[in-house]
């Protein structure tokens, strides 16, 4: 059996999407969220319109994920260390897959390194890339990248972890994986942004060029494959979450740039994960202008014209 934790769109999706191959279990805090959904067979708050399998068993129990074979963690990045000092005993000695995208405020650690922190026995892996939970939910194609530094624990997972409509491609890259996920994020925010305040599909086409460099540039020098970053966890996800509106941290940049407010009941991963990142680079000596523009406008220091002046105004240099 395999257990999802956290009942928002994604978990959902893809709790809706293993339970073509057998039993799940789908956990959710909060309890009144589990009676509605064992009620009506769907999660009308996050995913609505998505009829859950009678496969997925719905609990606000931990103790129905302790029969798991492997636990999925479908829970924000950001919230991710609460969870585990409340729930890691649960998941010891289990194979804990995260599904959340992102680098931890305070400490710019990612969702692996949080699991191994509080879960030290646990075998950690990371499933990323191009998705959005409507696409997996309704069963169309997708594709995602299964990182995990133990090739064999990484090949069973892919195995179990595959279904109908999600093709698992592996590596034992983590790194790279995670960084990536994390970093598309930040620059979906900038794309966002720029398309929000008029500024035209040729600003975003740049911006997403030079934000993957900037992405290549942070996970290389903490030992990232260069094959990892330009396969579906760096590159693919990137380009989707940069181009569509679906994406949560896309259609936050958007609002900044159109002057609008965004729904904070949302969650943007991209935001925190900027302010991270800048922390993280200012240590390294490392110079990224489209995550310090960002990180500007995430906390309302800037506005898009003059985020913008920022960048174009820049020493020239080669590409």
């Amino acid at each position: 059996m395999i257990a999802v934790i956290g009942a928002g769109a994604f978990g959902t999706a893809l709790a809706a999407s293993l339970a073509r191959n057998g039993p799940v279990v789908l956990w959710a805090r909060d309890a009144q969220h589990v009676q509605e959904m064992q009620a009506t067979r769907e999660n009308a708050r996050r995913l609505p319109g998505i009829t859950l399998p009678t496969a997925i068993t719905i609990s606000a129990d931990l103790d129905d994920v302790s029969d798991a074979d492997i636990v999925l963690v479908s829970v924000p990045a950001q919230k991710l260390r609460a969870f585990l000092e409340t729930a890691g005993p649960q998941l010891a000695g289990k194979p804990v897959v995260a599904c959340c995208k992102g680098m931890e405020r305070g400490t710019g650690l990612r969702p692996t390194q949080v699991i191994a922190e509080h879960v030290p026995k646990a075998a950690t892996a990371m499933l990323t890339g191009p998705s959005f939970a409507q696409d997996i939910a309704k069963g169309l194609p997708t594709a995602l990248t299964l990182a995990c530094a133990d090739d064999a624990m990484g090949g069973y997972l892919q195995k179990r972890l595959t279904t109908p409509n999600i093709r698992l491609y592996r590596t034992t890259d983590v790194t790279g994986a995670e960084l990536g996920g994390a970093l598309k994020n930040v620059i979906a925010i900038a794309c966002g942004a720029a398309i929000g305040a008029g500024l035209g599909e040729s600003a975003r086409a740049a911006l997403l060029t030079r934000g993957f460099a900037e992405l290549v540039k942070v996970a290389q020098t903490h030992g990232a494959r260069a094959e990892t970053l330009a396969g579906l966890s760096g590159f693919g996800d990137l380009v989707l979450t940069c181009t569509s509106a679906q994406s949560r941290n896309y259609r936050f940049g958007e609002s900044i740039g159109a002057g609008e407010n965004f729904d904070k009941g949302v969650t943007v991963e991209g935001a925190a994960t900027a302010q991270a990142l800048e922390e993280m680079a200012r240590q390294a000596g490392l110079d990224l202008p489209i995550t310090r523009v960002v990180t500007g406008l995430v906390r309302g220091e800037l506005n898009v014209r003059d985020a913008m002046d920022m960048l174009l105004q820049r020493p020239l240099k080669e590409e």
